[in-house]
């Protein structure tokens, strides 16, 4: 073997006058890379507390806390996510299933600190903490820590093409437009058990939609069995708060899915359509639910009304062993979805599947018997333990402009269009109203133009005080009136229904809205009286609202009936009016006029009818 030089060592000095790969920290900087997972900031402005960070975290470094200053809301906790940097592996997990990107980790790392307690840190940022962060002249590197911090220096952020949630929901399969104005076949066709199966894959858990939820479902719970493939679990967790999932699947104003952390950034779950699968799949209500009502009690309670309330007061009752008598003036059950959504949105054997499982436990139903006329409710209150009003607004309002007279009221419209014997319908409509139920109006006297004259001109047109911005119409009902052909008119309110010599309808007169409401927020339209407008028309139709139809109680009672100061009937934690053992829910009590609301309203009716029977007894 060679021997080196004893002179080899000094080679080394030629390396003291290159320069040097390192560099002298502090006193010489290199800032991290764009993408690196320092530590984390979170925006509070977007943040809803959905805790998906903590429950993703392989460390458990994540601890979702209480904050007090923040006011817990539909779609948003008053939690925010406080990091252990002792466990943190700055994996970025947690920013890449942050629903709404509000969680990130910056290009900063360093903390000097000599208290061992200051590595648990609540992150904020910029927008939220100006007092912890510093612009580049500000910052000083010899006091950084997790209370010294570099302003706009985010580095891993949440990209939605590789999160770890799918922002997309699965497509649901519908009746084209053009097809489905030409009668009134389903249009939403529904989820398929592998599409069902796809899009309950989405769901976090966080539970924000249960939150949301009037009635409050264990959504999560029910997505969750769907996703296992087990629909009979599916709908006894439905069934626990929600007898009427057949109905509510098809027509359920979702408010869950406005509070899904999923819609933040992409779409949210499609929590209706599931709960619609649930109910679809399962052919036998009765025998996957197995119910059985308790004991008799001896207890009778009269329940007036078989919309979404008084369908599930009665449910609910009946499992607590108490004997319930259901009253409505219509041939089947379902209430204002009876004669309301129209059969392309909720077909009547839908109804009925929800109906008639309430009916197999035992509830008796009584139609066709109108109470104030068939039986007496003072003989009603005599005869039963409680009474329980759950019936709805079923008077349509009027305009009340000149001529009103000649326009049909949107209730009798959609009556005899869905149980009835149909309406002759004209080739000109203007439906006067911007809700759901104009929406309803105006697509159903769409579907009977082109069914009545198929191949002829017609036009079916909407005009409301609302514009595109105010309008109370929800946004899909909006978007499926356009593509079927449906006209707009909104800012404009009806001056007067114009008629001819023989005293037809010609038309109607509007005047352009200046306002809707005034400055504290009431219903107060003003009008500019001199800018008009004439819609052409040989029918009009008015969809502006519904009012309660009282008259089946007498006077002396009806005084005794407390009111709210919007004309809502008056009830206690309990659900009870201020009529002795008269209990009362849905829309004569609730401001949302849904059916969601009326299913809640009948458990806290349910449960207080339950404590007043079994206490006075």
């Amino acid at each position: 073997m060679e021997k080196g030089s004893f002179l080899s060592p000094f080679k080394a000095i030629k390396y003291l006058f290159q320069k040097p790969r390192t560099f002298l920290f502090p006193f010489q900087r290199r800032d991290a890379s764009k993408r690196y997972r320092g530590f984390h900031l979170n925006d509070w402005e977007k943040c809803t507390g959905c805790g998906n960070c903590a429950d993703i975290c392989p460390n458990q470094a994540i601890t979702m806390v209480k904050i007090s200053e923040i006011e817990p809301k539909p779609g948003e906790k008053n939690e925010r996510p406080q990091i252990d940097y002792g466990r943190c592996c700055f994996c970025g997990l947690c920013v890449d299933i942050c629903p709404p990107g509000s969680l990130r980790l910056s290009r900063d790392y360093l903390h000097i600190d000599h208290a061992t307690d200051t590595f648990v840190y609540l992150p904020k940022d910029e927008k939220t903490d100006k007092e912890h962060f510093f612009s580049e002249g500000e910052y000083s590197i010899f006091k950084a820590n997790l209370s010294h911090r570099k302003k706009n220096f985010e580095g891993f952020v949440s990209d939605l093409e590789y999160t770890l949630f799918e922002p997309q929901r699965v497509p649901m399969k519908e009746v084209p437009p053009e097809e489905r104005k030409l009668s009134f076949i389903e249009q939403v066709l529904g989820y398929d058990k592998e599409e069902a199966k796809k899009e309950a894959e989405r769901c976090l858990e966080c539970k924000l939609c249960e939150e949301a939820c009037p009635a409050h479902l264990k959504i999560s719970d029910y997505i969750k069995a769907i996703y296992e493939g087990k629909e009979e679990e599916s709908l006894r967790k439905i069934f626990e708060d929600n007898p009427i999932p057949s109905i509510c699947g098809r027509i359920c104003m979702a408010h869950c899915e406005k509070a899904c952390s999923l819609g933040r950034r992409g779409e949210p779950l499609a929590i209706r359509w599931l709960k619609r699968y649930t109910a679809d799949s399962i052919k036998d209500y009765k025998k996957a639910l197995e119910e059985k009502p308790a004991p008799p009690t001896g207890k009778k309670v009269a329940v007036i009304g078989a919309g979404p309330s008084g369908l599930s007061v009665a449910y609910f009752l009946r499992l607590k062993g108490h004997s319930v008598v259901v009253f409505d003036s219509l041939g089947g059950g379902g209430g204002m979805m009876r004669i309301g959504p129209p059969l392309y949105r909720l077909p009547i054997e839908a109804i009925d599947k929800d109906v008639n499982y309430i009916a197999s436990l035992g509830v008796e139903f009584r139609f066709n018997t109108t109470v104030g006329k068939d039986v007496m409710f003072e003989d009603i209150l005599k005869k039963y333990d409680a009474v329980y009003l759950g019936i709805g607004t079923t008077i349509s309002r009027s305009t009340k402009v000149k001529h009103s007279q000649k326009c049909i009221p949107a209730l009798l419209f959609l009556r005899e269009n869905k149980i009835g014997e149909g309406f002759k319908v004209g080739k000109d409509i203007v439906v006067i109203g911007g809700g759901n139920v104009a929406m309803d109006v105006a697509r159903t006297a769409l579907r009977l133009q082109h069914m009545q004259y198929p191949g002829e001109k017609v036009v079916t047109k909407t005009v409301s005080l609302e514009d595109w911005d105010i309008m109370p119409a929800r946004e899909d009902e909006i978007e499926d009136a356009k593509k079927e052909g449906v006209q707009f008119n909104p800012g404009w309110g009806p001056k007067e229904v114009v008629l001819d010599d023989k005293g037809n309808i010609k038309g109607l007169l509007c005047m352009k809205v200046k306002s809707v409401f005034d400055e504290k927020g009431r219903f107060a339209p003003t009008f500019y009286e001199d800018k008009e407008m004439f819609l052409e028309a040989d029918m009009i139709i008015e969809a502006i609202g519904q009012a309660p139809d009282f008259s089946f109680i007498p006077e002396k009672l009806f005084t005794r009936l407390e009111f709210t100061e919007r004309r809502k009937v008056k009830v206690d934690g309990n659900g009870m009016t201020s009529i002795p053992k008269v209990f009362a829910g849905g829309d004569i009590v609730n401001i949302n006029l849904d059916a969601v609301t009326a299913i809640a309203d009948a458990k806290v009716a349910a449960e207080g009818i339950h404590k007043f029977l079994t206490q006075k007894a």
